[in-house]
């Protein structure tokens, strides 16, 4: 028997409410308590803060898939998956070439909310990801702490109304105990289909962890959920796969009108951006999808993608095998849908008239995951630190601010931080940050070059490594052996060739400086490697 509980969470800066579903009349008492304690979680918003905001102050949509490749759009010349709308968008958009992730979505989520590497936030990998001994890894935190601020507290602080909507995995299932670190072995996680970490995490304890304890007004439909099947106890095995309805997510109140969970999302925008249309607004629209399970969003959709000839170049749907066919051509029909409710969300600024000042972002987490797609450009996938794990699509629009055109500069998710920083007019003074303003970009001057540094200190696809980019050369140096690769990826996207033997100056440069770097920041490395790193915790030698 299902019953709901409607739960008003006084916190961080106003008034928070979200909406919990539960299977059980004794899961819905238990957290009926916790409504009483929430009362005493109040702390008062700075009336002049608000007052401080800029007058024009732009409204923001971040729009990022989940697991999109890189050449899973059209716009970046996919033409197998279609999305005729997020292709139109692009045309009119500045498109970066060559826009990077993590190899995972952890890492990923956190660098891009706090601007800062891995290492200052523990965040290597998906923790139960992680592979090997502890001696020969740093295993990854899961909970982002205060001692990390977020983009979104500034925002909230300068005057923004801000909603977090999707998957948000920044907060472990037991953050408590993640208290003693470094670990000894990978963090954990519930079962599918196990509710019982919940009462804790409705208590400000842990909801200092969630959005609405990181400047957002709102959470709709994020913890600690990597994906939407989790509700379920049979996991990406369930018919519904947490897209169809009931999605069996409690923090998403469920409607008669649910059908399709990106399409809901999506309705939670529109919503939110009715609320506050008069006022700045920031939303965080994280959709779930395309990540695994791969559920089609209808028949007639996955019949199209089935009778569609393959694209032979990048591999997309060319296979014979029914099986294989029919899983990517319903991994087909959910970018379709985030192509589709891109579409929706466009025709609502446009009829409200606030396209013109609404900034839209649009990229992935990571690139695509090898059990729902393929590309024959790009070597690796998701996990990996070669270019199908890391690079992903990404465009900025803006109408009559950004100009539309391409740009091969090399960009990271710790970019995002400081650029909505300049983009709201707020002083990030002081703030340790690791990445740069692209406001430069999208003004239509240059930027300096620089280099892109990923620190990977915990194994899954690839062993413990640092990886630098710098102009057209791309060097991956192991942390266990001090071995080295090299590409020019101008020349070779797919690296294929290593270099490192006949480039020895090359090498020797990007290698110095990734010693210098982890050197001058203090990064820790696993307890047995070799690069030097004297700087290093003697927790972590």
């Amino acid at each position: 028997m299902r019953s709901k509980v409607h739960i008003e969470v006084l916190g961080m800066k106003t008034k928070k409410v979200f909406n919990l579903h539960f299977n059980c009349i004794a899961c819905a008492k238990k957290i009926s308590l916790l409504t009483f304690l929430f009362s005493f979680f109040h702390v008062q918003i700075n009336a002049e803060e608000l007052s401080n905001r800029p007058e024009q102050s732009p409204n923001i949509i971040f729009i990022m898939a989940d697991d999109l490749g890189w050449q899973d759009v059209g716009f970046t010349g996919s033409k197998w998956f279609e999305t005729p709308n997020l292709d139109n968008l692009a045309s009119q958009s500045l498109v970066f070439n060559n826009a990077y992730m993590y190899p995972t979505c952890s890492p990923s989520r956190a660098a891009l909310m706090t601007g800062q590497h891995s290492f200052r936030t523990g965040v290597y990998m998906v923790p139960v990801l992680e592979k090997g001994t502890a001696e020969n890894n740093i295993y990854s935190r899961w909970t982002v702490t205060h001692e990390n601020p977020m983009y979104s507290e500034f925002l909230s602080k300068d005057g923004y109304k801000l909603s977090h909507i999707g998957k948000w995995h920044l907060v472990g299932p037991y953050p408590d105990k993640e208290q003693q670190y470094p670990f000894e072995t990978p963090l954990k996680q519930p079962a599918n289909g196990d509710f019982s970490w919940l009462p804790a995490h409705l208590t400000a304890k842990i909801q200092q962890f969630y959005p609405i304890g990181r400047g957002f007004d709102e959470n709709i439909g994020g913890s600690f959920w990597g994906d939407p099947a989790r509700g379920y106890p049979q996991g990406y095995r369930s018919e519904s796969g947490g897209y169809r309805a009931p999605f069996n997510n409690p923090f998403i109140q469920t409607k008669d009108s649910d059908e399709w969970l990106t399409d809901r999302l999506t309705d939670e925008a529109i919503d939110f951006i009715s609320r506050h249309k008069k006022r700045p607004f920031f939303i965080n629209l994280n959709y779930y999808s395309p990540h695994r399970p791969t559920v089609s969003r209808s028949e007639d959709s996955l019949q199209h993608f089935l009778d569609k000839p393959g694209d032979p170049q990048t591999g997309q749907g060319d296979t014979d095998n029914i099986k294989k066919k029919t899983n990517i051509a319903a991994y087909a029909t959910m970018i379709k849908s985030i192509d589709q409710n891109v579409e929706r969300l466009i025709k609502y600024l446009d009829e409200n008239n606030l396209r013109e000042n609404t900034i839209i972002i649009f990229t992935s987490d990571n690139g695509f995951n090898s059990f729902q797609s393929v590309n024959k450009n790009l070597r690796g996938q998701k996990g990996s630190f070669y270019e199908g794990g890391i690079r992903v699509p990404m465009f900025i629009n803006w109408p009559n601010f950004v100009k539309p055109g391409e740009t091969d500069m090399p960009v990271s998710g710790l970019d995002y931080f400081p650029t909505f920083m300049e983009l709201a007019n707020i002083d990030a003074a002081g703030l340790v940050l690791d990445g740069d303003s692209l406001v430069p970009l999208l003004s239509g001057n240059k930027m300096p070059e620089r280099s892109i540094i990923w620190h990977l200190a915990s194994e899954y696809k690839n062993k413990p490594a640092t990886v630098i980019r710098r102009g057209e050369w791309k060097l991956i140096q192991y942390l266990l052996t001090d071995e080295v690769e090299l590409y020019n990826l101008d020349k070779d996207m797919y690296e294929t060739n290593d270099l490192s033997s006949s480039n020895p100056k090359i090498v020797n440069k990007l290698v110095k400086e990734l010693a210098q770097w982890r050197q001058q920041n203090h990064v820790p490395v696993p307890p047995n490697a070799v690069v030097d790193s004297p700087e290093q915790p003697q927790s972590l030698r």
